[in-house]
């Protein structure tokens, strides 16, 4: 699994000219599932994702993770992050999951995020067409991997 985090003031994502979903302080997670994905990686990337001390403290440090400033959550399924650029401009997707393997784990994703954080996440809606928006605190974004976990 692949997410792309960023810290935001506020974010909100809208299908078909609707908002589905809208937050204020705290981050956006783009998520990639790929072929060989399994639960072990939720465990871990969700633990990571929670823990991730990226807001400031009185200092001005990045030394607070989404608990301790009670930060919200808008997860984004985003296939796009496997995409293979090797051979030639039109990227490849063959390392994104398809969505009978994908769909299942989006919502184990989601559940055990939600857990994690002690509250309900907002969300996309997995295959949509959606327009997200987003105002990047800092600007931060973050990209982690769970089979590379560095």
């Amino acid at each position: 699994m692949r997410v792309t985090i960023q810290r935001v003031s506020e974010a909100s994502v809208l299908i078909d000219q609707q908002v589905k979903s809208e937050i204020k302080q705290g981050l956006v997670v783009l998520l990639g599932i790929s072929t060989d994905d399994c639960a072990d990686d939720i465990e871990w990337l969700c633990k990571k994702i929670i823990a991730l001390r990226v807001f400031s403290d009185e200092q001005g440090k990045m030394n607070k993770s989404l608990l301790d400033v009670d930060g919200k959550i808008l997860l984004i399924s985003q296939f796009t992050l496997f995409a293979s650029t090797k051979k030639g401009n039109r990227p490849s997707y063959i390392r994104s999951a398809q969505p009978d393997i994908a769909i299942p784990l989006y919502e184990e994703f989601y559940k055990r995020l939600a857990e994690l954080l002690g509250k309900p996440i907002a969300t996309g809606e997995f295959g949509a067409d959606m327009k997200v928006s987003l105002c990047n605190d800092g600007p931060v974004t973050i990209n982690i991997d769970s089979k590379i976990r560095e």
